[in-house]
């Protein structure tokens, strides 16, 4: 009974630190989208028929998407714990499942792509809400337009500055702000609600079909802004490695959805009475009285709304670095129990600055409305095409269900894609720039990485040949281990060959230590290494590590409990290879992504940094290798 109450304790305070971090985006909806829907489909009055048609979309959608898909069918492929789409990727791709090299290859960039669109959709969030909610000024004193952006910009700062104290402390301090920001959003909802009882009754679909029946055009377009009403369901997914499924779960179906509905519903039936208020619907909902502190809530609201995006960020860069498709970066594990909840400090002030310029370039939510969604959309399509093959390769669901299902999925993400992709000319072109130069980014890394390690196997010496040769010749050996990290497995690491060359170094002991990532997000501390003595004094030690882990080298080699293995970190020197690359090949553009390559490989975080190894014992050997 104690161990339930205090696992039904931790599931509230994960619930309420879910309401600060995931919840934000969906949250703030209701200050631009059903506004948005009339702007965007010129030609639409506002009369009863459209608001109850319009409204009808907005809580299928929400039903069908964050509800249905997302928390009943989506959030089940975790990867040991962690969403996101690139999680969801690794299980599609998983070497287990049967998957000819082409496909695997094909899966795995869709994934990469999908991930990388969300960087743009983590540069656009932001903007759009903190705009959003600042514009309620112009309702107050429409003198103060002027000072809109700037004031914007400035909290942007601050929400950008205070990331560093982590998740867990930033969603504990937002939990409480958004706890009364969604029952606000009940209150002003059921207030007009009250006037116009039977605007309830718009929960039934034919609504929705009589709209689109009527006005097939209009209708279309107004979805590209009735999808606003689900923007952040991908935050959802990825950010359920800092919080876990269940505290998702309630705080949606307790507080969130009800609180949704119950605005919109709120909003549809105020501008049934007075349409005019199309101009505004959220803040004239509020008596003029309560405008003041309304701003004020819907403005913290809106910075909360970044952080669902911005913790996301950090999850897909952790596992993208990790799986190696982005350099190493330096990353910091925020909380002692929960391993998801990181900080990256790269990531954090370049989305912070790309911002601030998208904030100064479109100036309005209105206009930033324009460019949100396409890149959302795209990865919602791609979620839903991994999805299926997860169900199918790894669940071995019924085909005919999971295509049913998959189909269902798809006719309402491509129907939402359909209608946002004519924003591309409006600027959706801009997170879909941010998702090709991330992607780019990504493929160049990887690409490199596989050629500076081909390029390094020209010639290499089997590590046999090489303890073969110094038993045949013996060399001194000095007191102490020698730790040697390499990537290649049975291969004399080219810092020990050049050790021994330049220096005539060897040591009594030495260790060469690979690492290896596995599409996991953990791996039990009983399965982390494996030992092979190879004679000589030398063992090949191999390690393996999880994506959502933290690397510490001494600590995992001070673990093994191998009979005649023993590691003192202590009497311990560790020599890593540092290479130089120089970009040899003709071809204009190859010879820019070598570029590209070079500067990401001159400027990653140092190995030593990296594996956690003691900066005093790292000697670092150069070699310079022409690409």
């Amino acid at each position: 009974m104690a161990e339930d109450k205090r696992g039904s304790k931790y599931l509230l305070i994960t619930s309420l630190g879910a309401l600060g971090v995931v919840f934000g985006d969906i949250g703030t909806s209701p200050l631009y989208a059903f506004r948005e829907t009339f702007l965007v489909a010129e030609g639409l009055v506002v009369d009863p028929s459209t608001v109850y048609g319009i409204l009808s979309l907005m809580f299928w959608s929400l039903i069908l998407v964050v509800s249905i898909k997302y928390l009943a069918f989506v959030m089940r492929a975790d990867n040991e714990g962690e969403g996101g789409i690139m999680a969801l990727a690794a299980l599609a791709t998983d070497n287990r499942i049967k998957m000819g090299k082409r496909s695997r290859g094909t899966l795995l960039l869709v994934g990469l792509f999908g991930t990388a669109l969300l960087y743009g959709d983590g540069v656009i969030t932001p903007a759009i809400s903190v705009l959003s909610a600042v514009e309620g000024l112009e309702v107050v004193a429409p003198h103060l337009e002027s000072f809109v952006t700037p004031i914007a910009a400035l909290i942007i700062i601050a929400l950008f500055v205070i990331q560093r104290a982590g998740t867990a402390k930033v969603g504990a301090a937002f939990g409480p702000v958004m706890i009364v920001w969604f029952s606000t959003l009940a209150v002003l909802g059921v207030a007009q609600i009250l006037n116009h009882p039977r605007i309830v009754t718009a929960v039934n679909p034919l609504y929705a079909i009589d709209f689109v029946r009527m006005h097939p055009k209009l209708s279309f377009l107004a979805l590209g802004a009735v999808f606003l009403v689900v923007t952040g369901s991908e935050a959802l997914y990825a950010d359920m490695g800092h919080f876990g499924r269940r505290p998702i779960r309630l705080a949606w179906t307790v507080l969130v959805l009800p609180a949704l509905l119950l605005n919109y519903f709120g909003q549809g039936a105020l501008l049934i009475a007075d349409p005019a208020t199309i101009e505004n619907p959220f803040y004239t909902l509020a008596p003029e009285w309560a405008l003041i502190p309304l701003i004020v809530l819907a403005t913290m609201a809106t910075v909360i709304a970044s952080q669902a995006l911005i913790s996301g960020a950090f999850s897909l860069t952790l596992q993208a670095v990790q799986l190696g498709y982005l350099p190493r970066l330096k990353i910091d594990h925020t909380s002692p129990r929960e391993i998801g909840q990181i900080y990256i400090g790269t990531v954090n002030y370049l989305l912070m600055f790309t911002c601030i310029a998208v904030v100064f370039a479109f100036g309005s939510a209105t206009s930033l409305a324009a460019a949100y969604g396409v890149a959302v959309t795209t990865t919602m399509v791609i979620t839903t095409i991994l999805l299926y093959v997860v169900m199918r390769r790894r669940w071995n669901w019924n085909p005919v269900f999971a295509a049913a299902l998959t189909s269902a999925f798809l006719f309402v993400d491509l129907a939402f894609f359909g209608a946002n992709i004519l924003k591309v000319r409006d600027g959706g072109w801009f997170p879909l720039a941010v998702g090709v130069i991330v992607l780019l980014v990504m493929v160049t890394w990887q690409s490199g990485r596989a050629r500076l390690r081909t390029r390094m196997r020209k010639g290499e010496l089997s590590i046999e040949r090489f303890i073969g040769s110094i038993t045949e010749h013996p060399q001194d050996r000095i007191a102490g281990t020698a730790v040697y990290l390499y990537s290649q497995v049975g291969a004399t690491p080219p810092a020990l060959l050049t050790n021994m060359r330049h220096n005539g170094v060897l040591h009594e002991t030495v260790l060469l230590v690979s690492i290896q990532w596995a599409n996991v997000p953990r791996v039990l501390r009983v399965a982390r290494s494996t030992v092979h003595s190879l004679g000589e004094g030398f063992y090949q030690v191999l390690l393996r590590y999880g994506f959502m882990e933290r690397t510490d080298v001494p600590r995992a080699l001070a673990d093994i409990t191998m009979v005649d293995f023993g590691f003192d970190p202590t009497d311990a020197v560790y020599l890593v290879g540092k290479e130089t690359i120089v970009p040899t090949r003709a071809n204009i553009f190859m010879r820019l992504r070598d570029k590209l390559f070079a500067l990401m490989q001159r400027n990653a975080r140092s190995a030593a940094e990296f594996f956690g190894l003691p900066i005093d014992d790292v000697i670092e050997v150069g070699s310079v290798l022409q690409l």
